[in-house]
């Protein structure tokens, strides 16, 4: 793992967010990136003199921009603007989408593009590199004017005020915490509260964080549909290479690959593959289809990709510094084109979700589960097999299909009408975390099941890809077919075994 992230004028990499947020990696600001900053603060002091009125340098902010503000109330106007945007309210936001903002916000610092002085970019590495998380709360970004309320929650705590969590988790006053760390409170200068709480990091964070998530949980939904296909008696002839082919989407060649893979030497399926053996024209398309709906949602992350990487190459603020020394007003804060994408997931979420659960629906069902138990149960009437672990994910799927409609379509105005329309962004980044996790979970159901269904099919062995899941869920304390068992923890067992990537055997693409 990384040992620390030097944060330069170019931008971060999804890799390094992952590595900073998730995994408490420490940060620094390179020689470069601070030259940057000190020479876009030399720009704002020089205008901090000027006789005209500045937007965001000598004015008011949104709606009170038109009114001058003399010079020796800047200082509390910053006090002010910081204080009045921490209005966030409801549970606390997780640890690391707080500090995978603030890395983004450092970031944009770094890019020489905001006007902050070098002390206040450094505030922020040292707050990251203490471990050091301020408390930021759900409600309160409407994904316009930067992800302002969760933003300004940061910036008040390198002023002092507000509280933060420790490395331990422990709940700290920042006037506390921060001398205790060696980092001194910061009195803003002009322009800085602005740089502090405009731009998209919030929801930024969270899609590039998902993103990583839905690497490894696509390629889980392949193996489990490894699985059920396997223990369904299903054929993996229409995962073909040359009939992929036909349909060139790279996310269905990459997916149909994965189930090659995982199907290959399947002792199952050479049991029914002869044409006399096979009793079946073709499958249901919950199994023949995985690769088209696990591919689309492979496609959907590429293009979410590519609009992440366009974000952490962006320089957001209100006004901006020009690389020319102009200071200009402009609307990049707005949280349209991450929003959009943190939507379109999603959508992809729950229908790859959706084609999960139908799967795992036909392995209980002993119409269409071609010789295996009622609901897989040891003694059916007497045990309820995975009955009620398929109205699980069944539940899930249902609230993942209300959470694909779209934050992004929303708009509320504020600001006096000054900020009229809003992109909702947070909100649809706030929205995919549950969906990631409730895919996590229909996904440990199906695996979970799929897995009892192989053990069911004995003699006949599973694919050797297929049979090391299974071994991997059984080594985590899941027992195999039996009386009827407490389910809850074996599932919450595969659902850790899936979030640490266990299940993914080696060479899926």
């Amino acid at each position: 793992m990384t040992v620390r992230v030097l944060v330069e004028p170019d931008p971060i990499t999804p890799d390094q967010l992952v590595a900073v947020a998730r995994h408490g990696v420490g940060v620094g600001l390179s020689d470069d990136a601070l030259r940057a900053i000190a020479a876009s603060r030399k720009v704002i002091e020089d205008l901090a003199s000027d006789p005209r009125a500045h937007y965001g340098i000598s004015t008011g902010f949104g709606a009170l921009a038109t009114k001058h503000i003399p010079r020796e109330k800047r200082a509390a106007l910053q006090r002010s603007l910081i204080r009045s945007h921490a209005a966030g309210s409801g549970a606390e936001v997780e640890t690391e989408v707080v500090r995978a903002m603030m890395l983004l916000r450092l970031s944009t610092m770094a890019t020489g593009r905001t006007g902050v002085r070098p002390a206040t970019a450094a505030a922020y590495a040292a707050l990251l590199d203490a471990g050091l998380t301020p408390v930021v709360h759900e409600y309160g970004s409407l994904g316009c004017s930067g992800d302002l309320a969760p933003l300004a929650h940061v910036a008040l705590v390198v002023t002092g005020e507000g509280e933060v969590r420790d490395r331990e988790g422990r709940l700290r006053p920042a006037a506390e915490a921060l001398p205790a760390h060696g980092i001194a409170p910061l009195e803003l200068a002009e322009k800085e509260g602005l740089a502090l709480i405009n731009g998209t990091d919030g929801m930024l964070g969270m899609l590039v964080l998902a993103l990583a998530d839905l690497d490894r949980l696509l390629r889980t939904a392949d193996v489990a549909a490894a699985m059920s296909v396997e223990a369904l008696l299903g054929t993996d002839a229409v995962f073909a290479e040359d009939l992929q082919a036909l349909r060139p989407h790279p996310g269905q060649a990459a997916s149909a690959a994965n189930l090659r893979l995982l199907l290959a030497d399947s002792g199952v399926m050479a049991s029914h593959r002869e044409p006399n053996r096979c009793t079946r024209v073709q499958d249901a398309y919950s199994l023949r289809c995985s690769p088209q709906v696990h591919g689309a949602a492979r496609d959907t992350v590429a293009h979410a990709k590519a609009v992440a990487a366009r974000e952490l190459a962006s320089a957001i603020d209100n006004p901006v510094v020009t690389p020319d020394g102009r200071v200009v007003s402009n609307g990049n804060f707005h949280g349209a084109p991450v929003g959009y994408v943190l939507d379109f997931l999603a959508i992809a979420v729950a229908d790859v979700a959706g084609i999960s659960e139908r799967r795992l629906d036909r392995l209980c069902d002993p119409a269409r589960n071609h010789g295996l138990p009622p609901f897989l149960a040891d003694d059916p009437g007497v045990d309820s097999g995975q009955m009620i672990a398929q109205y699980t994910a069944a539940g899930v799927v249902s609230e993942l299909k209300r959470l694909a409609v779209p934050a992004s379509v929303d708009c509320i105005p504020s600001s006096a009408m000054q900020e009229d329309h809003v992109s909702m962004g947070w909100h649809a980044a706030r929205k995919l975390r549950r969906a990631l996790d409730g895919l996590t979970r229909v996904l440990a159901v199906e695996v979970l099941t799929a897995a009892r269904a192989l053990d069911l099919r004995a003699p006949l062995a599973a694919a050797p890809a297929t049979g090391s899941v299974r071994d991997a869920v059984r080594a985590a304390g899941v027992a195999g077919p039996g009386p009827d068992r407490y389910l809850a923890p074996e599932i919450e067992a595969v659902v850790g075994l899936i979030r640490d990537g266990s299940l993914l055997p080696a060479g899926l693409g």
